[in-house]
């Protein structure tokens, strides 16, 4: 288990593996009383993954288009330099 740290105390941060560990003990033991809880947990957790995957997902799109738009206006700079020496 992964531990953060945050001024004098320590706070325990779980990994979806972790909760689902957790979930298949409430299972083995056929206690169900906080069952719910780490349902709402792995489901917090995943869709904290998809959203990081999404955004990084959106990172590299986004780099990607700023380089084109780079060529791009080094390409329009060129055709502007061209017809300022046309004149």
């Amino acid at each position: 288990m992964s531990r953060v740290l945050l001024g004098d105390n320590y706070w325990v941060n779980r990994t979806l593996c972790e909760v689902l560990d957790e979930m298949r003990k409430c299972h083995e033991t056929r206690n169900y009383a906080g069952l719910m809880a780490l349902v709402e947990e792995a489901q917090s957790k995943a869709n904290r993954m998809e959203a990081g995957l999404g955004d990084k997902k959106d990172l590299v799109k986004m780099e990607e288009e700023w380089h084109q738009l780079k060529k791009e206006i080094k390409k329009l700079r060129k055709k502007r330099d061209k017809l300022r020496e046309k004149k």
